[in-house]
């Protein structure tokens, strides 16, 4: 999806972008009953450059009625699943049509550079859509077999009303892998994005509109996740939540199922991903630039980020050096300019967040090998990437989820403690194992304790294949067609013959 769309058009785009956005609910823009309105800043600039409805408690109450009613009506959940996939790629070809739009959103919204944003971002919810909407019609039932005086029938129907909650730092990626398969099972879906990066989804509703997605299937509701959040997970209407995002919020969204109607609630949260270099790496110098990709990536705002790596020893120093020189080569700026590697941090807060972690490093005694404590220029939230070495794991930067620019590198002997130390975490996201020994590959992805385990290679995958976490990092899976479990009901029919 890579476009040659230059810098100054980029600044047009988002100077072009409108000063207030209204929920997107049932046909169309609507206003919070309060008439409030929240901010969005520019992380870049420090500047607001568009606001969106603080939504209340009555709001989440319609717009869930609106939800169920759509159900039951059946213009969406009655329709052929062959054109409810016309429809799901009808939608990807608006969204790749507008992806440059939609990549200055996001950057405005939370800082990533904007070539980032459309050819990994943008490009990842267009590849998933497709995929979901090929698949539509390509599902099968099930009948057992060896049943002589009766037919049993396995069908899969759709659970009603799907709460999606989703983080800011993959605004559209994120919210897709959970709205195509969620629509696609016949759905009717309320995305709740995070506050910070509401606008880039109420541009991916108003696509969905315009590709012919009927009223009220898909609404967006905007406002804090202390109200709105709470609201949609309490609310006795809605069958699911799929949520992405901390894992204190999500074990609440737990909480609030319990109290409510036991609804299916499905957490992709947090991680602490070990990176695991041995010295037979089939290609040291590949591992070492991915291994700094897997920390820095989208300024390290990243669930899998690569935020502990382990090396063995024999190759320790080099990685190491390796690792700084590559760290501190990245160029840091504006994310409209397309020669920038890493833009600002999302927020002042999160800035302030990722400084204290850094600075709690030294002080505990880690040795901060680049950039000092708040190096770049805290006005515009730019942070250099930092690289710790001589770590324990009692530190916080080795155990605690900074999501910032941020890596533990630390020296192992040999495979059991390169498993001893991936394994010592409360997460169980995302692992990688550098090296070319197949028989040291096997045992060591049956020994991590991870959902998703990469090869010489880092972030991989289709979307035909699941992403889900274990321990603290949640329930369930995204992506392919594991993800329809919770999206889906089983029902057996009986037949007596």
């Amino acid at each position: 999806m890579t476009s040659t769309v230059p810098s100054t058009s980029l600044r047009a785009l988002a100077a072009s972008l409108p000063s207030s956005f209204g929920m997107w609910e049932a046909s169309g823009w609507t206003e919070a009953s309060s008439s409030e309105t929240l901010p969005l800043c520019d992380p870049w600039t420090g500047e607001k450059f568009t606001e969106v409805p603080a939504a209340t408690i009555d709001d989440v109450a319609r717009i869930v009625r609106t939800a169920q009613s759509v159900f039951d009506n059946r213009s969406w959940s009655g329709l052929a699943p062959v054109q409810r996939g016309r429809v799901l790629i009808a939608w990807a070809d608006l969204i790749e049509q507008d992806a440059d739009r939609l990549a200055v959103m996001i950057s405005r919204e939370m800082g990533k550079p904007a070539h980032q944003a459309r050819d990994f971002e943008v490009a990842s919810a267009v590849r998933n859509l497709r995929w979901y909407g090929e698949l539509a019609d390509k599902l099968t039932d099930d009948s057992p077999r060896g049943l002589h005086d009766s037919v049993a029938l396995v069908t899969r129907e759709p659970v009603g009303v799907v709460a999606a909650i989703t983080p800011w730092n993959f605004p559209i990626s994120l919210a897709m892998l959970k709205l195509a398969p969620a629509l696609m099972a016949g759905n009717s879906v309320i995305l709740k994005p995070a506050q910070q990066t509401s606008a880039s989804s109420l541009r991916l509703a108003e696509l969905g509109s315009l590709a012919g997605l009927p009223d009220g299937v898909l609404q967006v509701v905007t406002g804090r996740g202390s109200i709105v959040g709470t609201a949609l997970s309490r609310d006795a209407t809605v069958a699911c939540v799929s949520f992405t995002g901390s894992t204190d919020v999500g074990l609440r969204l737990l909480g609030d199922s319990a109290v409510s109607n036991g609804k299916t609630v499905s957490l992709e949260l947090g991680g602490k991903s070990p990176n695991i270099i041995f010295a037979d790496a089939p290609d040291l110098d590949h591992a070492i630039r991915t291994a700094t990709w897997a920390f820095t990536f989208n300024t390290g705002q990243m669930c899998t980020a690569g935020s502990r790596l382990f090396v063995e020893k024999s190759v320790y120093d080099e990685v190491l050096r390796g690792i700084c020189e590559q760290a501190s080569s990245l160029t840091l700026g504006d994310p409209l300019d397309p020669t920038t590697d890493l833009g600002p941090l999302s927020s002042r807060s999160q800035y302030d967040s990722v400084l204290e972690y850094i600075k709690s490093g030294v002080d505990e005694g880690a040795k901060l090998l680049t950039a000092a404590p708040g190096a770049v220029d805290e006005d515009r939230c730019l942070l250099a990437p930092a690289v710790f070495a001589e770590t324990t794991s009692s530190m916080q930067i080795y155990r605690d989820e900074i999501f910032g620019p941020v890596v533990c590198v630390q020296p192992f002997q040999d495979e059991a403690e390169a498993l001893r130390l991936a394994n010592d975490t409360d997460y169980g996201l995302g692992a990688a194992i550098w090296t070319s020994d197949v028989s040291r590959i096997h045992r060591m992805a049956r020994g991590l304790d991870a959902g998703n385990v990469w090869v010489n290679s880092y972030e991989e995958g289709v979307p035909s294949t699941p992403f889900a976490g274990r321990k603290l990092s949640g329930n369930g899976a995204d992506k392919g067609t594991y993800a329809l479990d919770k999206y889906s009901h089983l029902k057996t029919t009986w037949i007596a013959l």
